[in-house]
């Protein structure tokens, strides 16, 4: 599975990107054919602590694109959030399957 992560407006280091790498190639346990995944993290512009967003979108043959959007004060939560959130979406996509 490739993965690609792109960060907008910054430069996300490299224990950011190895975690990100970790967390999203745990989802092939779910769904075995996952082609790639696409990650985008930014920063929004508000007056909250709950500024940083990970956007994750799943490329998967049987399905439409997988797609979870979280919000949270760290990039390493949101990213927990939004994969705890494509599992979900992709058990639920393999149920349908049987």
């Amino acid at each position: 599975m490739e993965i690609k992560i792109q960060s907008v407006r910054f430069d996300a280091d490299k224990k950011l990107i190895a975690y990100i790498e970790n967390k999203v190639g745990k989802l092939s346990q779910v769904a075995d054919k996952i082609i790639d995944a696409e990650v985008i993290l930014r920063i929004e512009n508000s007056d909250t602590k709950d500024n940083k967003v990970a956007e994750i979108k799943i490329n998967v043959p049987y399905a439409n694109d997988v797609f979870a959007k979280r919000q949270r004060n760290t990039f390493e939560e949101s990213v927990d959030l939004a994969t705890a959130a494509l599992r979900r979406q992709l058990k639920k996509y393999r149920e349908k399957l049987r």
